[in-house]
């Protein structure tokens, strides 16, 4: 039977990475426990479809600190944390930096385990928008460089007579371009490409 989605424990207290594992293994949920967060980072296990339950107050490194290097690295995994005792500062600079639950120690099966799905969703919506991402700037590197800065320009609203007084060129020639563009990146028109392109980041050195 396939699991639900992948937990991933981090507590220095292994009487409660032992709770913790056979509750969610015994609800559906494959489990991998670290009791550090030094241990958790040293993992080559992939982090996508998972949620990350984190102990707020570990030796050595703690759980914000943890929750800093992984967003450093680019890891948006979903953070629920889990603690007996945090200041207040401390949670909301953990919910500042992306983590979506805060649990006080003792927390219920229940509110575990709903924190737990609502991470799972996020993290399915965080990994198609990765894939759509990747889709999308696939098409954009297929696009000549003059036509990643008309495109460029047409993201940033501008018309087409805008577009050729800013490159020197004719307008004729800017339609020309946008056919081209609308074709590469495989829309109709203007508003579909907007649309298909929502969030997407333009590279720092385009013309």
């Amino acid at each position: 039977m396939k699991a639900k989605g992948h937990v991933f424990i981090v507590d220095d207290d292994a009487e409660i990475r032992l709770h913790l594992g056979n509750l969610l293994r015994h609800v559906g949920y494959s489990v991998s426990d670290f009791g550090s967060a030094k241990e958790f980072l040293a993992t080559d296990e992939n982090l996508e479809a998972s949620v990350l339950v984190l102990d707020m107050r570990m030796p050595i490194m703690s759980g914000l600190d943890l929750q800093k290097s992984l967003r450093a690295k680019g890891s948006d995994i979903p953070i629920i944390y889990i603690s007996g005792e945090s200041r207040s500062q401390e949670i909301i600079d953990a919910m500042k930096d992306g983590a979506i639950d805060f649990l006080w120690k003792p927390f219920s099966h229940t509110q575990l385990v709903e924190a737990i799905e609502k991470g799972l969703n996020i993290d399915a919506q965080h990994h198609k928008s990765r894939k759509h991402y990747k889709h999308v700037e696939a098409m954009y590197e297929t696009l000549s460089r003059r036509e990643k800065s008309i495109f460029a320009l047409m993201l940033l609203g501008h018309g087409n007579k805008d577009i050729a007084a800013k490159l020197s060129v004719m307008p004729d020639t800017v339609k020309k371009y946008r056919a081209q563009v609308f074709e590469k990146m495989q829309v109709a028109n203007l508003p579909a490409l907007l649309d298909l392109c929502k969030g997407f980041e333009l590279p720092a050195d385009i013309d």
